[in-house]
């Protein structure tokens, strides 16, 4: 008597807890729509291949001067960004990316009547400016503090070494492993020295 008493009792908890099991695990998850409305965007996923690495892109980023810092803040490939900090706030960032994995990027460009340091410019949105280089290369300024106007953002544009940038060899990955790159090339070096002797 004493188990089908404890079973009585039981029971109905054990159907409550199913019940609950299964109702939490089926219910969203607060973040599923925030990832799903985040990715893709109709862009393609993965960075080309042919991309330059973001730690290319560092040594075209201005310095920091006066009251203004410039610190890393993100770099991945085909992308570097920094912070713009003034006062140890951040007032601005300031990115590169390789568009090469972002044709959609370059489309804005084409119909930008503005220039800054003599590439073409166009705003975006209220926060951001932003110049393309040698039809590849996007160089931004965003601010995030309303006390950063869009004067600020083109003097800070003007600041990158946009001539480097504008220098850089586009690089193409034939191969996904650099170190057989040098073998690759090798023997067109060679070839010449040899036909003059035969």
């Amino acid at each position: 008597m004493l188990p089908t008493r404890w079973l009585r009792r039981l029971a109905p908890m054990l159907v409550s807890l199913i019940f609950l099991v299964t109702a939490c695990s089926s219910a969203p998850n607060q973040y599923d729509q925030v990832q799903k409305d985040t990715t893709g965007f109709g862009k393609p996923v993965a960075v080309s291949k042919d991309a330059q690495k973001g730690g290319t892109f560092n040594q075209f980023f201005p310095k920091s001067e006066g009251e203004f810092d410039v610190v890393p803040s993100q770099e991945k490939k085909g992308f570097a960004a920094y912070k713009l900090n003034k006062n140890g706030t951040t007032v601005a960032t300031l990115s590169i990316n390789d568009t090469i994995s972002l044709p959609a990027a370059v489309a804005k460009y084409s119909s930008a009547s503005d220039e800054v340091a003599g590439y073409p410019s166009v705003n975006q949105g209220t926060t951001t400016t932003g110049l393309l280089v040698n039809g590849r290369y996007q160089v931004k300024v965003s601010s995030r503090d309303t006390s950063f106007s869009q004067a600020d953002r083109v003097d800070w544009l003007q600041k990158f070494d946009l001539k480097g940038l504008a220098e850089l060899e586009v690089t193409t990955n034939k191969s996904s492993d650099n170190k057989q790159a040098p073998k690759l090339n090798a023997p067109p070096a060679l070839t010449p020295a040899l036909q003059p002797a035969a």
